[in-house]
């Protein structure tokens, strides 16, 4: 087994970067990749910045490059779902493309031409360890399982983010997770998308965002480092 972990800023994987051992750091199209040991685990860490385009170029580095046989991408989201707070935790089913619209084609809302499906499915068996690793570590907060809507928005009007709510059914929002779920589902890797919530997506919170992001963004981390453990 050998792991890839994902994601978008510097302070999602600052902490997962300081417990590898034997840490190699090389660059792939203009990424950072770190590769190493943790726990027993193998693994490759990388920054993909921001957007699905990125996180596509990284999901597919890491497969085609670095080997990668499973992909945890980590990370914070906006809440499209009013059970759903800040400080809870997405562990996703599926992810969508929610910006994808190719309806005047015949193609349902979201569906990436060409694709045999409207949302790509992540994996059952990590969804499960993560969500059960979570519940463990953090017992105070709700972790969900659901659909992760990803499009190149930050969403933060009550409009946009019911919109995307109804039209995908999704319980959070963010910038990468459906890109990556689609390259690992035409790659056939095994992939789970983790998001801590750091926002309500609708603009109320924007002051505080940036301590949520950091304080979401940890906890996140600390989840991926004990599910790695049992992956041993």
């Amino acid at each position: 087994m050998n792991v890839g972990i994902i994601g978008a800023m510097n302070v999602e994987l600052e902490r997962i970067i300081e417990r590898i051992e034997n840490a190699h750091t090389s660059e792939y199209a203009g990424m950072q990749f770190t590769s190493g040991i943790i726990g027993t685990t193998p693994v490759v860490v990388a920054f993909c910045k921001v957007g699905k385009v990125n996180a596509a170029i990284c999901a597919q580095a890491l497969i085609s490059t670095f080997d990668v046989t499973h992909i945890i991408n980590t990370g914070v989201a906006g809440s499209l779902d009013a059970r759903i707070n800040i400080g809870d935790l997405v562990v996703s089913t599926d992810a969508v493309h929610h910006d994808m619209d190719v309806a005047n084609l015949g193609y349902a809302l979201g569906q990436v031409p060409g694709m045999d499906t409207l949302a790509f499915p992540t994996d059952e068996a990590l969804g499960q360890l993560i969500t059960q690793t979570a519940q463990r570590l953090y017992p105070e907060i709700a972790v969900y399982r659901g659909r992760v809507a990803s499009g190149e928005q930050f969403v933060r009007s009550n409009e946009v983010k019911q919109h995307i709510a109804g039209e995908f059914g999704a319980l959070c929002t963010e910038m990468e997770g459906a890109a990556i779920a689609h390259t690992c589902y035409l790659n056939k890797i095994p992939c789970v998308i983790v998001r801590a919530i750091s926002d309500k997506a609708d603009g109320s919170d924007a002051q505080d965002y940036p301590v949520f992001e950091e304080r979401a963004a940890q906890r996140c981390a600390a989840i991926t480092l004990a599910a790695l453990e049992q992956l041993a």
